[in-house]
């Protein structure tokens, strides 16, 4: 079993953003490395009953950031009706359902440096009510953790390699 993956979780305590962004970002990387160094049809193969691939799970986080971050904190209307589907349709190349993820990435971290701290309240309600970037960004580093736990264990189903 290979474990060439592994990284040391962050050390940051300097303040509750940082802190809070360190490991949004770390559960970010983490998903990136999952991906990293695959082809197209490994990234794309279904390993598990469900139609979760690696590549789907990629693209599933692209949508979750932009709703999240795009829409319901920043209030943009393009955001409002993304599907989060975890299959990538067959004319999206890896490349850019990967570079995607990346952007917005960027584009949600600058929407969290353009709010006002961590009690600043969402544009979009959440079930009805406004929320705080401190609840999106929890909300956000849970699901990202969570899917990649998901990529770690298709990661090793592909070919071997292990750690976060």
């Amino acid at each position: 079993m290979l474990e060439s993956q592994r990284e040391r979780v962050p050390l940051n305590d300097g303040g509750e953003l940082d802190t809070a962004l360190a490991f949004l970002t770390f559960a970010r990387s983490c998903v990136l490395k999952k991906v990293n160094g695959l082809d197209a049809e490994q990234l794309r193969r279904r390993l598990v009953v469900s139609d979760t691939t690696l590549l789907g799970l990629v693209q599933h986080l692209t949508d979750a950031e932009r709703y999240w971050f795009g829409y319901t904190l920043a209030g943009d209307p393009q955001y409002a009706d993304l599907d989060f589907d975890m299959v990538v349709a067959p004319d999206r190349s890896a490349d850019q359902v990967i570079a995607a993820y990346r952007n917005a990435i960027a584009e949600s971290d600058a929407h969290i440096h353009a709010a006002d701290g961590l009690d600043a309240r969402t544009a979009r309600p959440v079930n009805d009510e406004p929320r705080t970037l401190r609840w999106v960004l929890a909300h956000m580093t849970g699901e990202t953790v969570r899917h990649a736990g998901h990529a770690d264990i298709l990661r090793e189903l592909v070919d071997g390699v292990t750690g976060r």
